[in-house]
């Protein structure tokens, strides 16, 4: 069974996110291990880009202050390697395409593959055009992972029935960020999902509070946090460990996570 699988079996999954080399690479692979010490089932990585489309401003910020220490995609790898020395969790990045097609597709997804690094998602590369990228990454065993958005209406069952890993469903329109209400029918949608695909589903894009995570981990597979870990590396820098470890902690205390 492949990690990502091995993440929803069962159970439902916590999915946080964090900013690579935020505030530097040694503290971000510090921070994905209390992440998995406090419950969570897969991490994603965002590898810093300067020009993030689909982030708010704190995550934006987070991606400035990453290339400003130096963080490179490179750096990023050396730093994964090490973290496979210490945990088996899955761990995604999330990448924008311009990184990858710079890097080379082949050279990024065999690096993806030695490092093990288990999914890719890249908000800014329409399903129509994935074609080259996903038989690459196919081949190196790399799950390029769909996103289904609020307005992909018709194309939800076209996008959910060729899906790898886990379906992410942007639950806002807008960009990343701590939503206090969020008024997507994500019920209708992983209905139709469901039609198609047995591949688990997760909800991402504003959710923030513990509340929220029950709500949708009852609806989908799932429940993605970004913004509100981001915020408390932003808020406490190199000690921001032990609070993301109470917050993860909290966020995890849900029926059907532990």
């Amino acid at each position: 069974m492949s990690r990502i699988k091995n993440a929803f079996n069962g159970k439902k999954a916590f999915i946080g996110f964090i900013t690579a080399g935020d505030p530097s690479l040694g503290k971000t692979e510090e921070f994905v291990l209390e992440m998995e010490r406090a419950g969570a089932s897969l991490v994603e990585l965002g590898i810093p880009f300067s020009d993030p489309v689909a982030e708010g401003p704190v995550i934006q910020d987070a991606n400035v202050r990453a290339l400003s220490a130096g963080c490179t995609t490179d750096k990023i790898f050396e730093m994964v390697k090490s973290l496979r020395t210490k945990t088996q969790i899955p761990l995604v990045f999330l990448a924008y395409a311009n990184t990858l097609y710079k890097y080379g597709y082949e050279r990024f997804c065999t690096k993806c593959s030695e490092t093990g690094i288990d999914g890719l998602i890249i908000p800014d590369l329409p399903f129509e055009e994935k074609g080259e990228l996903s038989g690459i990454a196919e081949s190196h065993g790399i799950d390029l992972i769909s996103l289904i958005a609020p307005t992909s209406k018709q194309r939800i069952q076209m996008i959910a029935r060729e899906a790898k890993g886990f379906i992410y469903i942007v639950s806002s329109m807008g960009v990343t960020g701590i939503r206090s209400e969020i008024k997507t029918d994500i019920q209708s949608i992983v209905d139709i999902i469901r039609g198609v695909t047995d591949v688990p589903v997760a909800v991402g894009f504003g959710i923030n509070t513990k509340e929220q995570v029950e709500e949708y981990t009852r609806i989908a597979d799932g429940a993605i946090v970004g913004s509100a870990i981001v915020k408390i590396v932003e808020e406490y820098g190199g000690d921001a460990g032990k609070y993301i470890y109470d917050y993860v902690s909290g966020m995890t205390d849900v029926d059907g996570i532990k």
